[in-house]
């Protein structure tokens, strides 16, 4: 090969990858200010805040006064709008209920999903299923299989639930 095609081969090596990386760097920028990588980032942070504040408001460890006072905040943390407003209501009739049951409850979200997301809106729809570990003071543990609908709402400390409705097994969604 003569000193010529030699030449020509490397300024066309050097041409291509300075177009491939031209075109990774234009791709990478186009999908950075994609809106719909914007709209997903939303979606899952919705999805995760849910399924976290189901597991908290079917949770509760009713040993003592002291463990069932700090579980009714949690459920205050992850609420607002009318269920905020609910359970703060509620709140002194809830802890005599756990105190005297001395019952302790553990949620696990197995399955969630969001049903709406309104991004624009600050608002979400969920459907999950959980299910509910309980400890009673005496006798068995037990486990309970609940569905269940939420609708959250973003605030300024993320994404909490402010309804919350169970859905009856065999009911359609």
């Amino acid at each position: 090969m003569s000193a010529r095609a030699k030449n020509l081969t490397g300024w066309a090596v050097l041409l291509a990858a300075v177009l491939v990386c031209a075109l990774g760097g234009w791709s990478y920028a186009a999908a950075r200010g994609d809106d719909s990588l914007a709209y997903a980032k939303s979606r899952d942070a919705a999805l995760a805040a849910g399924r976290s504040q189901l597991a908290r408001l079917n949770s509760m460890d009713g040993t003592d006064a002291a463990r069932i006072e700090a579980g009714l905040d949690g459920w205050l943390r992850v609420t607002s709008g009318p269920l905020h407003d609910q359970l703060k209501s509620t709140r002194a009739k809830d802890a005599s209920a756990f105190e005297s049951a001395r019952t302790s409850a553990k949620g696990t979200v197995t399955d969630a999903a969001l049903t709406a997301l309104d991004e624009r809106g600050g608002t979400a729809e969920l459907i999950a299923t959980v299910d509910v570990k309980v400890t009673p003071r005496t006798g068995a543990a037990g486990t309970e299989r609940k569905r269940f609908e939420a609708a959250l709402e973003r605030t300024g400390d993320g994404w909490k639930v402010k309804a919350l409705t169970a859905i009856p097994v065999g009911a359609a969604t």
